[in-house]
């Protein structure tokens, strides 16, 4: 279930495409999440898919051109376009395309986009040199122009057995987009959230590093749970294996000294930062230009402190007011609230996120999390064990009430 999405009228038209499968999937995904999805299918599409499989994935009706012309044909396509919180064509073929452009209405998608006032994403799929002919480009220019989001299509094989651009978008892209369109008017709307996330690596010589085990889940969703309250956010993040969110500003970074230099170039320009990253916390004094062999005998390999990011981050608060919020992370595997709160007053954070790594399901490489939020008032607010992404909601509501006080 995604809140954003929950309830929310999702009008889908798909065209003739042998992407039809995506959209099924696509329409599938929206109602798993929580959105009300209504399916148009144009009379080419049915050669690919069937309206019971949307009817199936999605338990609402599917809609064909001949309810146009039913009993309820008049006003089938303005209700359908006027409850429509977004409408999106996945895939567009270059047909509907042109269609759209042009405001040709002879079929019950076409009609209906014409009474659709909400938002339109258009996700294009076609084959060979289709997408970059002067018409199709032309067209989807104009529909740009009128603000429509077009999104794709991506380099792939196609179904004629070339390689070029045409595949239609991934699903989960295209969900993607749909968060950022509804979520514009979100209680962060116009505020700049920056987002550590992942573990930094602090190499010994050319092939090895000490790290940590940081997945970077947590500091993913929270950068997803920012962009759906409206924010524009910018992820700074060491490697992981995750696929950033659609709307991201990503920084790849590796280091200790290579986070601190990225959070203290992003700030002065940011409202928020939550540093959810796993900043090490030492490094190697000398870095083996080498790799390390291992006949050569055990390496000694001597450390030093890394710099205290949030400390930094601090001393700026407190001449610019730049960030107005600072979010710190606490993972510790004893003394949890003591270690937390100590952390809370020297960094002069406005909230602190702790959690005891050593609890089973939770913390580093789990996909759920236990956390304890306490804010500089020390009010202590004892979560239960919940998924990374409720978690990440959880924090940003919390964020966003602290916004709305400097307001």
């Amino acid at each position: 279930m995604i809140p954003l999405l929950q309830n929310r009228n999702i009008l889908l038209g798909v065209t003739g495409s042998i992407a039809a499968y995506k959209a099924a999937d696509l329409a599938s995904k929206l109602a798993q999440a929580g959105a009300l999805v209504d399916v148009v299918l144009t009379q080419s599409a049915l050669q690919f898919i069937a309206p019971l499989t949307f009817q199936s994935l999605t338990g609402r009706r599917a809609y064909r051109d001949q309810d146009l012309w039913g009993s309820e044909g008049h006003i089938q396509h303005i209700g359908l376009g006027k409850k429509a919180d977004i409408l999106v064509i996945a895939p567009a073929s270059a047909n509907t395309i042109a269609k759209l452009a042009y405001g040709i209405a002879n079929n019950l998608l076409t009609v209906t986009a014409l009474a659709v006032e909400a938002p339109l994403v258009i996700a294009p799929a076609m084959d060979g040199g289709m997408y970059n002919h002067p018409a199709t480009r032309h067209n989807l220019k104009i529909l740009k122009d009128r603000e429509a989001v077009i999104i794709g299509p991506v380099e792939g094989h196609l179904a004629s057995g070339l390689v070029g651009i045409g595949r239609m978008a991934e699903p989960t892209d295209i969900i993607g987009e749909i968060r950022l369109i509804l979520a514009q008017d979100g209680p962060l709307s116009g505020q700049h959230v920056i987002v550590t996330a992942g573990g930094t690596q602090e190499p010994i010589d050319p092939v090895r590093s000490i790290n940590n085990r940081s997945s970077g889940k947590q500091g993913y969703a929270i950068a997803q749970a920012a962009l759906d309250l409206g924010a524009k956010v910018t992820l700074i993040s060491a490697p992981t294996a995750l696929t950033a969110p659609v709307g991201v500003n990503l920084i790849n970074i590796f280091t200790a000294d290579e986070m601190k230099a990225a959070v203290m170039t992003t700030i002065p320009d940011s409202d928020m930062l939550i540093m959810a990253a796993a900043v090490a916390d030492f490094r190697p004094i000398t870095l083996a230009q080498e790799k390390i062999k291992r006949e050569r005998g055990i390496p000694k390999i001597e450390l030093e402190a890394t710099d205290d990011i949030l400390t930094e981050v601090s001393r700026q608060k407190a001449q610019t007011n730049n960030p107005r919020i600072v979010v710190g992370f606490a993972a510790e595997s004893h003394n949890l609230l003591k270690h937390a709160q100590r952390k809370l007053k020297s960094k002069g954070l406005d909230l602190i996120v702790a959690n005891d790594i050593t609890a089973p399901d939770s913390g580093f490489a789990a996909d759920t999390n236990q956390v304890v939020l306490i804010d500089a008032n020390e009010k202590v607010t004892k979560l239960p064990l919940m998924s990374k992404e409720e978690v990440a909601r959880k924090v940003m509501e919390r964020v966003s009430d602290l916004s709305a006080n400097f307001q």
